[in-house]
Formats: C-alpha cells, structure tokens, sequence
C-alpha cells in the first residue's frame, strides 16, 4: 500500500546534483495496475474526511480581514485630527493595504463613495453602510464604527463588479494622493531591474501602476502582449544588495506616491516576473527584451542565493554565461531547486520545532522551508499549496503600560504569522506557523499560486495582455477576464463558465484572539485547491 507522509527535510544539493540511486524519496514506487480493495476504503475515508472538515470550515463565516486581488484590506487605526484652517476636529480611519498605511479618511468622504456607488450598481447590490449621528460619537461608538467601516470596505473589495470599478479604485487613489499631499506634476520615477539597473521614466505623481509599468515597458521596448507578464513590486534594498520584498503594487495604487512617502533611500520599485509556473517562460523569451529581463533576474537570483546550485551545475551556467548563451543558460536555470522562487528574510518558524531559525522561499506551488541544523548541515522541508487546507495571518500587539487597550487603537510594533494547516498524512493536519514581518506577502504569494493551479484545474490559460489607450486612458481589451493579476485568465472555450476569482470562493471561520486582548486575528482563509487533492498530490 502506497504510504502518505509530511513534509521532508533533504539536502538541496540532492536535488538535480546527486545520481538517482541517492535521492531521497518520499514514497515507495507506485505499483501499476488499479489499487487493492483495502486502498479503495481508504480513498473513500479520506474523501469523507475532507468533506467534513471543508463543512466545519464554512460553518460559521466571520471575516475580518478581506483578501481580494492578492491584497489585505483593513482599517486597523483611527486617529483624532485637526480640521483645516483651525477648523473643528475630526476622526480619521486609516485604510491600510497589506498592513502598510495607503490613505486616510474621514467618515464624510466613505459616505460620500457610498452614495456614488449606489447611484451606479444600485442599493440591493452594496452592503450595508453605518449611519450618521446626530451628535458626537463616544470612543466605543468611533470603535464600533471603525469595525462597521472597515468590513464596508472589505466588502466592497471582495465583490468582483464593485470592487473592480473605477469609482472605488480612483477613490483609493485620490485619498492616497491627499493623505500624502502630494501635488499632480510630471516628475521622473527610478524602477529597478532585478540586476540593479536603473530605468528612468517620466511620469505623473497621480499614475496609477498599470501606467507607471506601461511607461517602463515602452522605454524598454517590452511589447505589449508581454506587459502582462510583468509586475511592479516594493522592496527594500538590503546592504549587499538584494531585495526584500513588500508587497506587489495594486491597481488602485499611485507608485511614486507610495514609495516616495515611505521617506527613506531604502525603498525602490521594482520590475519582475509576475508568475509562477516556468512554462510561461517560453511566450516571455520569443521577445529579445523579455528574454533579457529573464536572463538578468536568473542571473541575480543565483548570485544572492536564491536559486540552489551545484559546483558542476555552476561550472555548466558559467560556461553558457561566458558564450552569451542566454535561452540555454535559462533552460539550464529551469531544472534547478528555487528557480522562480521569491525568497524572504530570515524569520522563526515552529516547524520542525519551536523557535526554529528558517528561511522562507515561494514558488512552484509551494512554500519552501530552510533551516540549519547543528553543524551548520543545510535542511529544507516542502510544504504543496494543494496540501493546506486553509491559512490565515495573525497580528499581535504589545499591551500599553497598564495592560488595557485604548479605543483609538494607537497601535505599537506589529508582530505577524502565517499560519497554515497542513496534510500531513491522509488522516492528520497539522498548524504549521511562521513569524515574519513579510508574513502578509507569504500570504499573497499562497494566494496567488492557488490561483494558477485552478486555472489549470478547470482548463483555463494564461494569454498574453491586450492594452491600449482610449482617450488618453490605459484601457484593457473589452475581451479579457476581469481579473486583477496579470497575465489574465482565459476559458478554453466560450460556453465554458466564466472563471470565478479564486478569492470569492475562499471560507472564512471564526477564530478567536491568541495571546492577550490586543492580539488581533484574520479569517481562516480556505484553500479551494485543497479539495481537489488526488493520489497524485499524496
């Protein structure tokens, strides 16, 4: 009988760099011919025992933090302001996006969007919005609005029609824009490539980043049927020059705006590849700019470490690298562990022990762990997105002097996890939690990679991106799925249902605070990958 177990630990350089007799294994070989009786009752159980577990899972449906377009929406803070010219104060909610501040608002200005966006979609179609008052809010009722607005929001965000309209996302940029007063005017923006180098685009500080990546595109002569395969991310420069990555910039998001109001030379933009799974790679490298941007985010991969080689494995990349042999040095670059991967900063996870130092990677549909034993003896253990069942991220907060939490919710250093329940064997889960300040984009990477296998489950293809310019406006071709992560999905067929984004399929369960009363908890975000999770996976 075919065995099920967890996560390995195994020698990297065994992967691709040890002769076949001496790779580890995860199973025994598969005997051919149909499986016993005795197996068929297993099937059956596990089958059974999933569907349960997907039932408790959507249960009880309390979501808290939305995640919609690879972002997390919340409010966590509000704030006592000044109005202007002396003017009479006021309560500020600050609307952050994958935990960093994007814009601050006042209850006035969300009412006022909710009254566009009825005139627009209707009342049956927006959720419910809190009411005015009369006189002027205690510190619990500016709490419990705060709670009503926030899940407004991450409701808005959540429908595909409305959280995709231009109202809502030119109403996140305006705010953006005047939460930094930022003035309209054409300045230049650097965006790096991943070696480092530097592109220089004249833009508007108001372009949204579809703008901003077309700029960057057309002064690298990128076609535009290959835009789409490209992103524009937030890092921060480390010291020897690799990149630590923030968040992927959304749609509705201003980039000059919001790398120059982080206020520190730290911070850059910068231009990568924005999928996963390496058989795309052919449509990007038929195009000598696109094999160029391959070849030189290959090239600084490998020279930070990120992607895992042998000493013959890079006396073979060396040798294509001397010869300018950029497709087969790209081929070469395929077969080898973490290619693709982003990688994360050093963090603690509690797997294989508690308080284990690790380091994080993504990519090929799964989360990669590192660690060092004792004799500096490098491990890794594969955690398969289709093996989690549901994940979540947590955020906790050190009590203030006196151990009570204010109303406000000032808040002090954020500690994160991401935590995920993993198929261990067929019959036991188990939580698997990572603590890191990027825990949010581990989060959004899961999410992501979930999204390209259901797009491969139900048949679908990624196509290239048609853009043009309509009036002077970055428009998409009226064709394309209204999905928010480039490349854009494609049914095979027109009588096939449309794709529904990943996210609106996603349970939520309730779950309580950990730690203290200042602790604050997201949804359980479920994994509808998880329930097509065949023999193949185990």
């Amino acid at each position: 009988m075919r065995r099920v177990s967890g996560p390995r630990l195994q020698l990297p350089a065994c992967r691709g760099g040890c002769s076949p007799s001496r790779r580890p294994t995860a199973f025994p070989p598969r005997s051919p011919g149909p499986p016993p009786p005795k197996w068929r009752a297993g099937l059956r159980r596990r089958a059974e025992w999933r569907s349960r577990a997907n039932r408790a899972a959507t249960a009880l449906v309390v979501p808290e933090l939305c995640l919609r377009g690879n972002m997390h929406f919340s409010i966590p803070e509000t704030e006592s302001r000044s109005g202007d010219s002396g003017g009479s104060a006021y309560v500020a909610y600050n609307i952050h996006v994958n935990g960093v501040l994007h814009c601050r608002v006042r209850y006035s200005q969300l009412l006022g969007l909710h009254e566009q966006l009825r005139k627009e979609y209707g009342a049956n179609v927006l959720p419910a919005f809190p009411p005015k008052k009369l006189f002027s809010l205690t510190p619990a009722e500016v709490e419990q609005r705060r709670e009503q607005l926030e899940k407004y929001m991450q409701a808005v965000r959540q429908d595909p029609l409305l959280g995709s309209s231009e109202t809502f996302n030119s109403f996140l940029r305006r705010a953006q824009q005047e939460t930094q007063q930022v003035p309209t005017e054409e300045v230049s923006l650097e965006v790096l490539l991943s070696n480092g180098q530097k592109v220089l685009v004249n833009v508007l500080t108001s372009d949204q980043t579809e703008d901003v990546l077309e700029a960057v595109a057309a002064k690298l002569d990128l076609p535009d049927d290959l835009i789409g395969y490209f992103s524009l991310f937030l890092v921060r420069e480390k010291e020897d020059g690799a990149f630590s990555f923030v968040r992927k910039l959304q749609e509705f998001e201003l980039p000059y705006v919001s790398v120059t109001s982080l206020r520190s030379h730290e911070y850059k933009i910068v231009l990568r590849k924005s999928y996963w799974d390496s058989a795309y790679d052919d449509d990007v490298m038929e195009n000598r700019v696109g094999l160029n941007l391959l070849y030189a985010q290959t090239l600084s991969d490998i020279e930070h470490g990120w992607i895992l080689v042998t000493k013959e494995q890079h006396r073979q990349l060396k040798s294509l690298q001397e010869k300018v042999s950029k497709k087969e040095f790209l081929r070469l670059a395929q077969t080898l562990r973490h290619y693709g991967y982003l990688r994360f900063d050093a963090c603690v996870a509690d797997f294989p022990e508690k308080d284990c130092p690790v380091v994080v990677s993504a990519g090929n549909s799964e989360l990669s762990l590192q660690l060092r034993l004792p004799g500096q003896q490098l491990r890794e253990g594969s955690f398969r997105v289709t093996r989690m069942r549901c994940w979540r991220v947590t955020s906790s907060v050190p009590l203030p002097s006196g151990g009570t939490s204010s109303p406000s919710r000032g808040r002090g250093e954020v500690r994160l996890e991401l935590a995920f329940e993993y198929l261990m064997s067929k019959d036991r889960l188990q939580w698997v939690t990572i603590t890191s300040p990027q825990a949010i984009m581990m989060s959004i990477c899961l999410q992501s990679m979930v999204d390209e296998l259901m797009v491969k489950k139900s048949g679908g293809s990624i196509r290239k991106m048609l853009r043009r310019r309509v009036g002077g406006t970055l428009r998409r071709s009226d064709s394309q799925q209204a999905v928010k992560s480039p490349p854009l999905l494609e049914s095979p067929d027109a009588s096939r249902e449309s794709m529904v984004k990943l996210s609106s399929k996603l349970s939520a369960v309730s779950l309580r605070g950990i730690g203290s009363p200042s602790t604050d908890a997201s949804a359980v975000h479920g994994n509808f990958a998880f329930e097509g999770i065949g023999d193949e996976d185990l």
